[in-house]
């Protein structure tokens, strides 16, 4: 959906912001949609907006506008295009700029759009992006300091590329003007979020219920289900565990080490993985890192030796036997197949 098909209805004040009607503007978006971006993650957003816009006070609360690098229609990751307003336009500073990415963000983050984004978010507007697109702001030097989220699949090589973010794994984060989600789904969560803080917890509601969304989740739930699906594993002496293996991956610690810090004995944390996972806790911790590893070298530009490291494996060859035993391949040929999407 675009700008031309919002609903302009004569703007009236909500009434719980206690203001003359005169006073009330709608809230104002601009979208910079990047080539490869993901369409769940952007229809999430921009349906929370167009759905406030149906409410029956007959407001309009929101307007927005697509953006694109040339003005061309820009393809969604799934080969779905969506047409633009305008090529790289001047933004007002009283619009909400975000942009919208997924696979191949490096590529779509051209010279031209990193300029434009330095420029414009140089007005002081509130800005933000959906999942990769958080890549692309880095990229710009519009996050050094800042506390941010991506989604989980491209966490590991954000990590490793931008030191100096700080990236959390929760749904969405806020920090200052800047804001940035997982993408998916969890973009509607972010933008239902965006409207309490804007007219309040009854319209956010409204819009909720109009998704059929009943339990909106908050900035800090975690982005994978599948990592918390039992409650064995989410809670207890397991997930303390599950967590310190995530939280060490580059530097990894014994089995007994693991046990000594959640008070049981190496039998008893071999017995609790076996029960839980069907397997030992060192095969556990070797899969994790192995994750990682695939993830980087799909995703990256970094060297195999480098990503060897970044991964608590202390030898090359210890890498490559376990990468091919686990994936089928070894990890240079993973690298020469796959295009990365964060270039250099």
């Amino acid at each position: 959906m675009t700008a031309r098909s919002a609903r302009f209805w004569t703007p009236l004040l909500p009434p719980e912001a206690g203001a003359s009607p005169t006073g009330f503007t709608p809230k104002h978006y601009a979208f910079l949609l990047i080539p490869g971006y993901s369409q769940l993650g952007f229809a999430c957003a921009i349906e929370a907006l167009s759905l406030a816009n149906l409410h029956p006070s007959n407001q309009t609360f929101y307007t927005w506008r697509l953006i694109g690098e040339t003005g061309d229609p820009v393809p969604a990751y799934n080969g779905v295009t969506t047409a633009v307003d305008a090529a790289l336009p001047p933004l007002d500073r009283n619009e909400t700029l975000v942009v919208c990415a997924g696979d191949n963000a490096g590529d779509g983050s051209t010279r031209a759009v990193l300029n434009w984004l330095r420029r414009e978010t140089r007005k002081g507007m509130d800005f933000g992006a959906l999942s990769s697109g958080t890549y692309t702001l880095a990229l710009a030097g519009l996050l050094a300091g800042k506390t941010v989220t991506t989604h989980w699949q491209f966490r590991d090589a954000l990590t490793e590329l931008l030191p100096n973010v700080i990236i959390e794994t929760s749904l969405f984060s806020v920090d200052g003007k800047i804001f940035t989600t997982a993408g998916g789904a969890a973009s509607m969560d972010m933008m239902l979020d965006r409207v309490r803080a804007d007219y309040g917890t009854d319209l956010a509601t409204w819009v909720a219920d109009q998704m059929v969304y009943t339990d909106p989740r908050a900035a800090t739930h975690g982005q994978r289900l599948s990592r918390r699906a039992s409650p064995d594993m989410a809670h207890g002496k397991l997930g303390i565990a599950l967590q310190i293996m995530e939280n060490n991956l580059e530097d990894p610690l014994r089995p007994d080490e693991i046990a000594q810090v959640i008070e049981l004995s190496t039998r008893q944390l071999e017995r609790l993985f076996a029960k839980h996972l069907g397997m030992s806790p060192k095969r556990h911790y070797l899969q994790l890192r192995l994750e990682k590893a695939r993830g980087l070298l799909r995703q990256t530009s970094l060297s195999v030796t480098d990503i060897c490291v970044a991964c608590g494996f202390r030898s090359l060859s210890h890498f490559s036997k376990s990468y091919r035993a686990t994936f089928g391949l070894s990890p240079g040929q993973e690298k020469r197949g796959t295009r990365a999407i964060w270039p250099d």
